[in-house]
Formats: C-alpha cells, structure tokens, sequence
C-alpha cells in the first residue's frame, strides 16, 4: 500500500508540476528547469553510485498524455555521474540523497535542437515534458544493485504466476500441469512423434493473445499479426534459445504433432519492456496456441536476444539461413 501511494503521489506531483511549471524552478546550466524537494536525509549521492527510484513521465502540449504509467512495480537504477551542460536530467541526479523528489521539466524544441530532430514524431514543438522522480535508495555499486533488483523479479514473478493461476481458476481451467518457473501448460492433443528434448530445434505454429483475448501474433492467422510476416513455421531450439523464455523453457515437455495452450507470466515473455507497438503491455501475462510441427537435431545456431516477438526472430532466423545456404564467392 505504501508503495502504491508513493506512485499516486508523484503522479498529482507531476500534474502539478505542468499547471505551474514557472513556481519554484530553478535551472541547470543548459536551461533545464528543475524542483528538488529535500524529504530525504543523509549524503547526497556521490559519483559512482546508484540512483533506484520510481518515475513519473508526464507529456503536455499539442496532446497530453502519460509516457510512463504510474504503476510500476519495478524500480529504476541508473549509475550517477559527472555530466555537462546536456539539457539531460541527469544533470540533478548528483543533487539528490534518499527520500527526495524531484520535478524536471524539458521543452520539446530544445530537446529536438540538441538531438539534430532525433526524436519520436509523437513529440512537437512547443511540448513539454514533465519527469517526476521519487528517490527510494543510493547504493553503492552495481553488485549491490544486481542483488536488490533481483529481489523485486523475484516478487514480480510469483505476482504473475498468482495471476495465471486466478485466470485458470475464473475460466474453469484444471487441466495444467506447471513448469519449474512458473509456465503453466494445457496438452490438448498428443502424439507418439519425437520427444522435443531440450536441445532439439523445433518447428511450431503458434497464435499468441494477452489474458484479454487480444490476438498480438501468429503464423496460422495473418489477422491475428501485428506485424506481417511469412505464414511458415517458427523454429527455435527447445529448452536453450530462439524465443522467449517461457516457451523455451516449455518446450521439452512436449513432441511433434503435440497441440498444446500455454500461459506464460510476463517475465518470461516480455517484462517490463512489453512489445508489439504497445498491443503487449508491460508486465502482460500471455497465452499461446501451439503446434509442434517438427522435432529434429539442431544445427550450431547463435542464440537471439531474449524478448524479440516471434515473427520478428523467426525473419532473423530466415535470414541467417539465407546467408547461409548463399553461394561463397
């Protein structure tokens, strides 16, 4: 509860922030307008140490809009350092100690001068961009840090699989089985084809929803893709790579020709990140249709960035076989 009205709280912050964006501000050497408010005790934050802190992104002008939801439930960390006059908020980190807050407001025009225009369309000029931050910690170095953000994963994924599990239980649905980490499973139909051991390369169809019955991909169903992409089957490698980790780790309980559902918590699909434009979003648990088409022996194959959506790791995949199977000059 503490937590979630720290979130509200600098959510009105920053709404306060853009109806009097004049009051109280004072400036960084490029222009920057900031507000600190000094709830904290302490050291301020030295050089080589850790802000982790909660955010609020506030976008007003031409179309307000929140550019961060106020509802996290992961914190950020980011190294504190010395910086120049960038017009970054950055800029303040190294005012700040534990406990405080602040407001910085950044003008669009400015920002679009001093990345040459490298900005997202959305953002026009005479915008201007409101950041709240709530400091809830310094630590000393990114050991420490790897350490205190695993414990938030760690909550955050039992989170989820309680979500899973309550949606099974909402739709009357009892015949899963559970892996290790936390995917929950459905076979639907079974063969006596080849067991997809972990290690093998795989071939499947899927169709992917959120838990709102939202389709975001597939290579069954062009209505169903966000992106489009060849209807062919994806192939990846059971129980190592080549997909997100839910469905890797999945894979080996089943064999070809299996026609299986699988509910995946978002941590191991597409986290905090989401994906597909916005369709996927953060912290979205997900639900897949799968077929398994085919079981074989796998080729050395480089593994793909975790978290890619499947249409787009199954063209990086085609291309590679491409350049592969290429005649050599």
């Amino acid at each position: 509860m503490k937590k979630i009205t720290s979130y509200v709280l600098l959510a009105v912050a920053v709404m306060a922030a853009v109806s009097c964006a004049n009051e109280g501000f004072k400036k960084t050497k490029s222009g920057l307008q900031y507000k600190i408010i000094h709830d904290g005790s302490g050291d301020v934050v030295k050089k080589g140490q850790f802000l982790k802190f909660n955010y609020v992104q506030k976008l007003s002008g031409s179309k307000d809009s929140t550019l961060s939801p106020a509802g996290n439930t992961l914190p950020t960390y980011i190294p504190v350092d010395s910086v120049g006059a960038t017009y970054n908020p950055a800029e303040v980190f190294g005012m700040l100690r534990k406990g405080d807050s602040v407001m910085i407001i950044m003008q669009v025009d400015t920002l679009l001068a001093k990345s040459h225009g490298n900005l997202p369309p959305f953002l026009k000029k005479k915008d201007k961009i409101t950041l709240g931050i709530r400091v809830l910690d310094i630590i000393a170095n990114d050991s420490l840090v790897r350490q205190d953000r695993e414990k938030y994963l760690a909550v955050e994924k039992d989170k989820e699989i309680k979500e899973i599990e309550d949606y099974l239980a909402k739709n009357n649905i009892t015949n899963t089985q559970k892996t290790k980490n936390g995917v929950y499973y459905q076979i639907l139909s079974t063969t006596n084809g080849i067991k997809a051991d972990s290690g093998k390369s795989v071939s499947v169809l899927y169709t992917g929803y959120t838990t709102d019955g939202k389709p975001f991909d597939s290579n069954v169903d062009s209505t169903k893709q966000i992106q489009k992409h060849p209807l062919t089957p994806f192939e990846f490698t059971s129980g190592v790579s080549g997909a997100i980790p839910g469905m890797v780790e999945v894979m080996p309980y089943f064999k070809k020709g299996d026609k299986v559902k699988i509910y995946v918590p978002s941590m191991l699909g597409y986290g905090p990140q989401g994906a597909g434009g916005g369709v996927i979003k953060p912290f979205a648990n997900l639900i897949f249709d799968l077929e398994i088409v085919d079981v074989k022996d796998a080729a050395p194959q480089p593994a793909f960035p975790k978290g890619l959506p499947p249409g787009m790791q199954q063209r990086m995949q085609q291309m590679q076989q491409q350049q592969q199977a290429a005649p050599k000059k």
